[in-house]
């Protein structure tokens, strides 16, 4: 059930707490604008299966899962490891230990490529449909939901890579997005995951900013040391 209507006072004071959230997040919309048309990771359907794959058990995403999946891709360009959804849903897990130990992360991996590869079409477009096709409100029964080791985060994280504008209630972004309506005066419900994420909707809404802008700037004003992830890896978001 959506969030009943805000009001003009909660519209205008939605939108000057997020804009100064926004404000330290040059450069974010175009990362994002790439994330929708399915073209992070040069576009490799198979690396953003292992982004997510990786992210799922919990680890820092820039200091560890970013570093290994550009090994993977390494390996992927030199013939070593899957290149396709179909080689990837049967990879060996022997084979790639070495790049990354976590066998739960390559049974996510392998399964979910399993539930998309499709011969008749391009990665891409396999990825596409399914996001497309996917709710969030059915996401247990949804055939890539179903994958063990598959949680509404990582579904939600992977129809945003096949062109989905929405949103992931990880515990960062219910955090934020709490900080934001304590600021702003409103209240708005985000106990429940499919209660935050029309949260995040009702506040794109009022803001004009899209949900998955308002996911990721979560992510980004968080710190590592005393910087800021957007200065600190502002560069790095243009490559993945």
């Amino acid at each position: 059930m959506s969030p009943e209507p805000l009001s003009h006072r909660e519209k205008r004071a939605l939108q000057a707490t997020v804009q100064r959230y926004m404000a330290s997040c040059d450069g974010l919309r175009a990362h994002c604008e790439r994330c929708l048309q399915t073209r992070r990771w040069e576009g490799q359907v198979p690396l953003m299966l292992v982004d997510a794959a990786f992210m799922s058990i919990g680890l820092n995403y820039f200091t560890s899962v970013v570093p290994a999946v550009a090994k993977y891709e390494e390996w992927m360009n030199e013939g070593r490891a899957p290149g396709s959804l179909r080689e990837l849903s049967a990879l060996s897990y022997e084979h790639l230990a070495p790049l990354w130990k976590n066998r739960r992360s390559w049974q996510v991996a392998r399964d979910v490529a399993a539930c998309m590869a499709d011969d008749s079409t391009s990665d891409t477009s396999a990825l596409r449909r399914w996001a497309a096709d996917a709710s969030v409100r059915s996401w247990k029964s949804n055939r890539v939901g179903m994958v063990r080791g598959v949680g509404i985060n990582t579904f939600q994280y992977l129809r945003m890579m096949g062109g989905v504008d929405t949103s992931m209630p990880d515990k960062i972004v219910r955090r934020v997005i709490a900080d934001v309506l304590r600021e702003a005066d409103v209240v708005l419900p985000t106990a429940g995951d499919l209660e935050l994420i029309y949260t995040i909707d009702h506040i794109a809404e009022a803001t004009g900013y899209r949900p998955i802008e308002l996911c990721w700037m979560t992510w980004m004003v968080q710190s590592e040391g005393k910087v800021m992830r957007m200065a600190k890896y502002r560069d790095l978001l243009g490559r993945i």
